[in-house]
């Protein structure tokens, strides 16, 4: 990829934001890149926001999502103890994993995996409500006492953990900014 400089004579006519727009483009189109421009999107850092998060901490939020899913269906069978441990704990936790996945996709939970509202909780209530209907779709139990034991357990994982998150950023951030009583003389 050349470098090269070019020399680029401002047009009296065009305002400041057009001649960085010319320069950028007519040095983009000779293959060089301005300095001052990130190779690609992906090279600019993008904080938590409208404009996205890294994708490492969109995968680790959903890994952790449908890893607490799963811990909570298998903590639920081997309280029942029931059989077939691998296909039976899949087997509980798929309803509930499509419903995480549709609270993803409703609060568009990859700009924002770790916030506790509105993507928690959204994730949290179309696991359970998902998850429940799907469960009686397909014949299998939907008793009360189970809904209250999901409802809850499915809170304490799904919530807790972007609970943790928050407070843990909180801190982090608070010991990065000095105190004004530290700076006195």
């Amino acid at each position: 990829m050349s470098t090269r400089s070019r020399s680029v004579t401002p047009d009296p006519t065009s305002s400041p934001a057009s001649d960085t727009a010319s320069t950028t483009s007519s040095a983009m189109a000779s293959g060089s890149r301005p300095s001052s421009a990130p190779a690609s999107p992906r090279d600019a850092w993008t904080p938590v926001g409208d404009r996205g998060v890294a994708a490492a901490a969109v995968a680790v939020g959903a890994v952790v999502d449908a890893v607490l899913i799963v811990v909570f269906a298998a903590i639920g069978r081997a309280s029942h103890r029931e059989g077939d441990a691998v296909l039976g704990v899949l087997g509980t936790a798929w309803p509930f994993l499509v419903g995480a996945l549709a609270g993803w996709l409703v609060t568009r939970a990859w700009h924002r995996p770790t916030s506790v509202r509105p993507t928690g909780l959204v994730v949290w209530v179309t696991a359970v409500a998902v998850g429940m209907a799907l469960r009686a779709a397909t014949g299998e139990g939907i008793a009360p006492a189970f809904i209250v034991v999901a409802t809850i357990t499915l809170a304490v994982f799904l919530l807790g953990w972007r609970v943790v998150v928050a407070l843990v950023t909180r801190r982090s951030r608070r010991a990065a900014v000095p105190h004004p009583k530290e700076n006195l003389l």
